[in-house]
């Protein structure tokens, strides 16, 4: 998931859309676990997306508690 599309989102798709990708990840666990899994490289690419989506997460709620308009740069 692109920078760009991350800042575009609200605080409630971002909350939804890392839900969504922990269980996406929840799920990839048991295949591994099964030997279903056809990329391993797709979970790393999960948990980087999951981590950018919780950056930016913080970043908003920090802008809202401190009453700053959010800025994408």
């Amino acid at each position: 998931m692109k920078n760009k599309e991350i800042k575009k989102l609200s605080i409630d798709e971002l909350k939804n859309k890392v839900n969504s990708l922990k269980k996406d990840l929840f799920n990839f666990r048991f295949r591994k676990v099964n030997g279903q899994l056809e990329s391993a490289a797709k979970v790393s690419l999960i948990k980087k997306d999951v981590a950018k989506l919780l950056t930016a997460l913080n970043q908003k709620n920090w802008y809202e508690q401190k009453n700053i308009k959010w800025q994408s740069y």
